[in-house]
């Protein structure tokens, strides 16, 4: 397993930082005390938000550090175990 930045860790992060932002929009929605329905609705978006920089660094390492490993000739399967509780 390679420690090296990957190209979409930048891109990764940038939406966890704006997830992250909007995460704190949310909770000072609650203190504001809107109501249940938008708070709902913005923490979906917040939550699809994360799922979906998840899925992307996934499939990041699925397509570029298994695949190396495999076509260098080393064994993935396990590491590829390892992903998919997160999928």
């Amino acid at each position: 397993m390679s420690e090296e930045i990957h190209f979409s860790h930048p891109v990764i992060v940038k939406r966890l930082r704006r997830a992250q932002g909007h995460l704190a929009a949310v909770l000072a929605m609650f203190d504001a005390h809107r109501p249940c329905v938008d708070l709902a609705q913005q923490l979906h978006a917040v939550e699809s938000a994360i799922s979906s920089a998840k899925r992307e660094l996934i499939h990041d390492h699925i397509e570029h550090c298994i695949t190396d490993t495999a076509e260098a000739g080393g064994s993935s399967l396990s590491e590829l175990k390892q992903l998919a509780k997160y999928l």
